[in-house]
């Protein structure tokens, strides 16, 4: 590969980008806390679950939620996903895959 080759942003993807950097692992981590923050949130919402009832439901303060619902927030277990998830009468599904 010549040298222009390795530069050429053509063809590239923002994820090798990401990996080149060193960042892909935490931009997939903070990724799917995201989407599964906004995947509780929209269930709560669908069902009329209000932050006030959910932390009552999960036996927590309101701000330990707020937390949970935080997709910049690192101070948040798989249990406790797993659990609000449970109580909004879903589940987390994790796979693991090859890596590439």
């Amino acid at each position: 590969m010549t040298k222009t080759e390795e530069h050429d942003p053509v063809g590239s993807t923002f994820e090798s980008w990401l990996e080149e950097e060193g960042l892909l692992e935490e931009a997939t981590e903070h990724a799917v806390k995201a989407v599964i923050s906004w995947q509780l949130q929209k269930t709560m919402a669908e069902r009329g679950l209000s932050k006030k009832s959910m932390a009552i439901l999960m036996g927590t303060s309101r701000s330990q939620l707020d937390r949970l619902l935080d997709p910049a927030s690192d101070a948040v277990t798989l249990k406790s996903l797993m659990r609000a998830a449970r109580l909004v009468g879903k589940k987390i599904k994790i796979d693991l895959v090859d890596a590439a």
